[in-house]
């Protein structure tokens, strides 16, 4: 495909708006009423959501991880600690989250301060996943260069022999981690360009503030 046919690539957006006054003014009980739309849609994998994180220099990086739970305090999700995205967290904290549900043409974006989540709220949700994603979380070294896919399968058969009939440990270098919310933006697309973008600015521990950016 040439650049010219890829400049001429577009969408026209008139599925629905987003004004001041329809939306709450609680970005969480907003993101609350979008995410059951979406489920009620059966948007694809309603739960990915793109993580931007970066280095102590600012270098970026990004990558899709699944949504877990949020509630008043934030957005959470489970990863190796020692994966890249862990590193740059333990380095610095801050991060954004971007959920894209393309049949409804909505956007959210998330800004906000990363910190793990209990031990005991990773404990919880690791016994909760399948017993082959445990046993993946515990022989997967995420981000490291690996020789090939065989050394995968190896150590996860030495693995399911190891803990067969047996309860599988959650791994000290997996866990969870919750992003507090500093910044909330709702986008709706509309016509001609001129989107719907609603945002809201943490101004105290409870307080939001609720304003319309320019498309």
């Amino acid at each position: 495909m040439n650049q010219e046919d890829i400049q001429n690539i577009r969408s026209e957006y008139l599925s629905a708006s987003l004004s001041e006054t329809d939306s709450n003014a609680d970005p969480i009980k907003q993101f609350d009423k979008w995410f059951n739309e979406a489920l009620k849609a059966e948007v694809a994998e309603p739960t990915a959501m793109t993580l931007a994180t970066a280095t102590s220099d600012g270098r970026p990086s990004a990558r899709i991880v699944l949504l877990k739970g949020f509630n008043d305090d934030g957005f959470v999700f489970y990863t190796n600690y020692l994966s890249r995205k862990g590193k740059e967290i333990a380095k610095n904290p801050l991060g954004s989250l971007l959920f894209y549900w393309i049949s409804l043409e909505r956007q959210v974006r998330i800004e906000g301060t990363i910190e793990k989540v209990s031990r005991e709220e990773s404990e919880k949700y690791f016994h909760s996943r399948p017993r082959g994603s445990q046993l993946g979380a515990i022989v997967s070294p995420q981000s490291q260069e690996i020789a090939d896919r065989e050394f995968l399968e190896a150590k996860f058969g030495e693995a399911e022999t190891q803990y067969a009939d047996k309860d599988i440990p959650k791994p000290s270098y997996w866990g969870g981690y919750i992003l507090k919310p500093r910044l909330i933006e709702f986008w709706q697309g509309r016509g001609s360009r001129l989107h719907d973008r609603i945002l809201y600015k943490k101004i105290d521990n409870k307080n939001w503030k609720k304003v319309r950016l320019a498309p």
